[in-house]
């Protein structure tokens, strides 16, 4: 049995919805697909699917196994496309997605460079601060901030950035300086509407703390509730590179270091199984130039 043929008939009936959506996507008949997901079926001896008249739907093996087959899938594209990579040239339109902040900061200067090295490749970059669906919205890549929950996208990590808390000189001249996280519920502390919660999360001893936070002033921004810490107002979590020009100028200091969550990865990510074109291969090499070892 053809195992990676038989794979790529499993992807293109989940991706598709239906088995003649995954005859038109393999260019090949209905009855070929018919028998290519009994074949493989029956050489694993569980069925992946529950099939109806009117619909197909994945088993719970069949999930478990969809996620193998797309990593089997990606690892071997990956390995043709480093194969291809220098005898094809980028061309085309390159649809890219990031955190707004962030975006700013270090993904637009690389889309940047990209465009100057690359004479035939058009990008558009959109910045959003939400988890956006690469393939229903039709982005060829992304970076993202944090773990990947979606199985049938490809990260690529790049670099790492911590959640600090911080304040201004002043107001600590003020109020003091916290020795444990607990000490912040009786301060003001900049929040953020449509956050999980008025509450902060820490590390101790190797176990999560949640610490219930409150304050006068609430954005829906980042950039706004910096300026308000800046400004003497109270307390801010921050992801540590929207942070780090403030830092390094003396306006806020990094409180309670010892008591901060695991760093979270900065990730390229993009979808897993189809093969990339020499346009994204291109832009994921510039970001890892760009981005490789980040730490901040």
């Amino acid at each position: 049995m053809d195992q990676l043929k038989h794979m790529r008939i499993l992807v293109a009936i989940a991706d598709g919805g239906s088995l003649t959506a995954a005859a038109r996507t393999l260019e090949t008949s209905l009855p070929s697909i018919v028998r290519g997901l009994a074949t493989l079926e029956s050489h694993l001896g569980v069925r992946l699917f529950n099939r109806s008249t009117r619909r197909i739907a994945l088993t719970d093996e069949g999930r478990r196994y969809l996620a193998d087959c797309r990593q089997v899938i990606g690892a071997v594209q990956d390995a043709e496309a480093s194969v291809r990579a220098d005898v094809s040239e980028p061309t085309g339109l390159l649809r890219i997605t990031a955190p707004v902040l962030f975006g700013q900061m270090y993904v637009a200067p690389a889309v940047n460079r990209f465009i100057a090295r690359y004479d035939d490749v058009s990008v558009e970059l959109i910045l959003l601060d939400r988890v956006t669906n690469l393939v229903e919205e039709g982005f060829d890549a992304a970076i993202r901030i944090g773990t990947l929950a979606d199985s049938t996208l490809v990260a690529q990590t790049l670099g790492l950035v911590r959640q600090a808390v911080v304040a201004s000189p002043d107001y600590l001249a003020r109020h003091g300086r916290p020795a444990h996280p607990r000490e912040l519920r009786h301060a003001e502390c900049i929040r953020f509407t449509g956050s999980r919660g008025p509450h902060w999360v820490f590390m101790e001893a190797g176990r999560r703390l949640n610490v219930t936070i409150d304050g006068r002033l609430s954005f829906n921004l980042v950039a706004p509730g910096i300026a308000a810490c800046c400004d003497g107002l109270g307390f801010g979590s921050f992801l540590s590179y929207q942070i780090a020009p403030d830092v390094a100028r003396g306006a806020l200091e990094i409180v309670l270091a010892n008591y901060e969550l695991p760093p979270r990865p900065i990730s390229v990510i993009y979808p897993h199984a189809r093969l990339l074109p020499a346009r994204t291969r291109a832009f994921i090499s510039t970001m890892r130039e760009t981005l490789s070892g980040f730490s901040i």
